[in-house]
C-alpha cells in the first residue's frame, strides 16, 4: 500500500490537531482530502513528508516510516506555497531540485525535459521565473515536486490563486499522472476539483475523518435517496426559524434547506408556509452534491 495511516495524533498546546486519524491510500489512487480551514489537513500532510512528528500513531510509505530515507525517495511534496528560485530560469529552477534528489548527468536532463513538457513550458525553459504568470509558476512548482519521478506525490491546494485557464492545465497535468497510475493525495477548497479528479474523498473536521467514500457513497449515506429544496423568505426571522425546525430543516445563511423524498412533497411545503403567512420569495430543488454533504456534517463552509 503506497500510503497508511495508523490512529495519529498531533497535539499542539492544548490543540489536538490532529485526533486519531486512520486511513490508506490504494495504489494508483487519488484520495481528495476536503475539510474547512483548521481541520488538520496540512498538519497531516506534514507530518507525511516528515516535518512534524506526531505524538503517537504510525505512517508509512510503501512499508517505510515517514521522514526516512526511503520514504523520501518515493514520495513527491507539491506545496501550496511557491517554493522557487525568482533569479533561476525554469531549467535551472528543475536542475537544482533535481539534484537535492541525487539525480545529475544524463539522468538529470531526461529529468528536467521530462518534467518541463509534463507542465506545458518546454518552451519556457530559459525564462526567469520572476518573470512567469502565475499559472506558470505554479505548474513549474509542482514539476519541481515531481523531478525525480516519486511513486506517491501529496498536492496541497495546487490551483491557489490561478486563473481558471490555468486551473484547467493543471487539471490536466494531475490526469495525467492518474493515468500513469500515480498514487495521489489532494487537498483543495474546491468541491468540483475534488469531483472531477478524486477517486475517494476524505472529509475532515477537528482532526478527524468524519465521512470516507466516493463522491457518490457520500451523497449517498448522508442523503439516501433524497433531494434538497432550497427555500428563501422575505423576512427570516424567529418565527421562520421555529417554523423550518419543526418540519425537519435548517435555516442557512436566510435559506431554508429541507430534504424530500419525491418531488411531490414540495407542494406540502409551500402549503404550509402560505397558511402560516409568510411571503416565499423563491423556491428550488436540488439533488445533493459534495458540497451539500460537506455542509450537512460539518456546518461550514470550506472557504471559512
Amino acid at each position: 500500500m503506497p500510503l497508511r495511516v495508523a490512529s495519529l495524533v498531533k497535539r499542539f498546546g492544548a490543540l489536538t490537531a490532529v485526533d486519531g486519524i486512520s486511513l490508506g491510500l490504494r495504489s494508483g489512487e487519488c484520495l481528495g482530502w476536503l475539510g474547512p480551514n483548521g481541520a488538520g489537513k496540512s498538519t497531516l500532510i506534514r507530518s507525511i513528508v516528515g516535518r512534524v512528528m506526531p505524538d503517537s500513531g504510525s505512517i508509512s510509505v510503501f512499508g517505510a516510516p515517514a521522514g526516512s530515507t526511503a520514504a523520501r525517495d518515493v514520495l513527491g511534496w507539491i506545496p501550496q506555497e511557491l517554493a522557487l528560485y525568482a533569479r533561476l530560469t525554469c531549467s535551472e529552477n528543475l536542475a537544482s531540485f533535481g539534484r537535492y534528489h541525487g539525480l545529475s548527468g544524463a539522468a538529470l536532463d531526461q529529468a528536467v525535459s521530462r518534467c518541463l513538457d509534463w507542465a506545458t513550458l518546454t518552451d519556457r525553459a530559459g525564462e526567469l521565473v520572476k518573470n512567469l504568470s502565475g499559472g506558470m509558476k505554479r505548474r513549474l512548482n509542482m514539476a519541481a515536486g515531481m523531478i525525480h519521478a516519486p511513486k506517491l506525490v501529496l498536492m496541497d491546494e495546487p490551483t491557489v490563486g490561478v486563473d481558471p485557464q490555468s486551473r484547467n492545465n493543471i487539471f490536466e497535468m494531475i490526469e495525467k499522472l492518474r493515468d500513469e497510475g500515480m498514487s495521489i493525495i489532494y487537498t483543495t477548497h474546491y468541491m468540483e476539483e475534488a469531483e472531477r479528479l478524486c477517486d475517494r474523498i476524505a472529509i475532515v473536521d477537528h482532526g478527524k475523518v468524519i465521512a470516507l467514500g466516493t463522491d457518490a457513497e457520500l451523497v449517498a449515506n448522508a442523503f439516501g435517496t433524497r433531494s434538497q429544496v432550497i427555500a428563501r423568505f422575505a423576512a427570516a426571522d424567529d418565527r421562520v426559524a421555529s417554523w423550518v425546525a419543526e418540519r425537519g430543516g435548517r435555516l442557512v445563511d436566510g435559506a431554508a434547506e429541507f430534504t424530500v423524498e419525491r418531488p411531490s412533497e414540495i407542494a406540502g411545503l409551500l402549503d404550509g408556509a402560505s397558511k402560516a403567512g409568510f411571503e416565499l420569495i423563491d423556491v428550488a430543488l436540488h439533488r445533493p452534491n459534495l458540497e451539500s454533504v460537506f455542509l450537512h456534517l460539518t456546518g461550514r463552509a470550506l472557504r471559512e
